[in-house]
């Protein structure tokens, strides 16, 4: 008998995908895709060379730093910038915020309540030559000639700072904050000192008020007459409690020695 063909494969183990194979894939391309997010979320490290450094150190040196005496109001590190910045390229700019104490004597003043205001600014440009350039060119001359704009009339005071370098403006800023907090520091410190002696003087107020309004009492005790009988009951009370009386030995003189030990011996016999 010749065995029939048939055209299908009935071994079950000869499946071509079956679940186990489905959930290793799935695993190898999840592992796949954790490992592509691990990469991009890795960030390059770039390494400096040392003649990277010595180029930057050396862009440093050529840069210059101007000194802007008065900063007009509504005026901000972004629009000096901007103005600055037509006349070379700016690279970094500060402005010194005004002090809180004088923001509140203002407002008070003026009975606004405006932003914030800038009391004086240093900008640093790319070049050198620029820098002393703009502050001659620009030094007691009007920022802006436009009748519409806020910023009409106010004058540009700014000085080229020969020698002077970013790091210097940075040190100061760090020195005069830790200037300003030990400052805040005594003061916090006077004030609980104050505050104590204050308490205390406050205690030894309320004690003497006391005393006083007790010797007004008695005064008024006294004038009206229950004073005195008062001083009466006092007496009797204690002349009713009973009293102890106590034997007194006559003392010894040191003249008569002999007729002093001869007492004593009487009166232990």
């Amino acid at each position: 008998m010749k065995s029939v063909q048939t055209g299908r494969n009935d071994d079950p183990l000869s499946t071509k995908d079956t679940p186990l194979e489905d959930g290793s894939k799935e695993q190898e391309r999840q592992e796949e895709l954790t490992q592509q997010m691990e990469t991009k979320k890795r960030k390059k490290v770039h390494k400096l060379s040392l003649e990277e450094t010595e180029d930057f150190n050396a862009k440093l040196k050529r840069r210059g730093v101007i000194y802007i005496g008065r900063i007009p109001p509504r005026m901000g590190p972004t629009k000096a910038k901007a103005l600055l910045g037509e006349f070379g390229v700016v690279t970094r700019i500060y402005l010194e915020e005004e002090d809180k104490s004088a923001r509140k004597r203002r407002q008070r003043a003026t009975g606004s309540h405006g932003g914030k205001r800038y009391t004086e600014g240093w900008v640093e440009f790319e070049d050198k030559k620029v820098a002393k350039r703009v502050a001659v060119a620009l030094n007691n001359t009007p920022i802006t000639n436009h009748k519409r704009s806020v910023h009409y009339g106010d004058l540009w005071s700014m000085k080229y700072l020969n020698k002077f370098q970013w790091s210097h403006l940075t040190e100061k800023v760090a020195y005069e904050r830790r200037v300003r907090e030990q400052r805040l520091k005594i003061e916090m410190m006077q004030a609980r000192k104050e505050n104590q002696a204050y308490s205390k003087l406050v205690e030894a107020g309320k004690t003497m008020d006391r005393i006083e309004s007790r010797r007004r009492r008695r005064e008024e005790r006294e004038s009206n007459g229950d004073g005195h009988n008062t001083k009466k009951n006092k007496i009797a009370e204690s002349a009713k409690k009973p009293t102890r009386k106590f034997r007194q030995n006559k003392p010894v003189s040191d003249r008569n020695d002999k007729a002093a030990k001869a007492a004593i011996l009487n009166s232990l016999v």
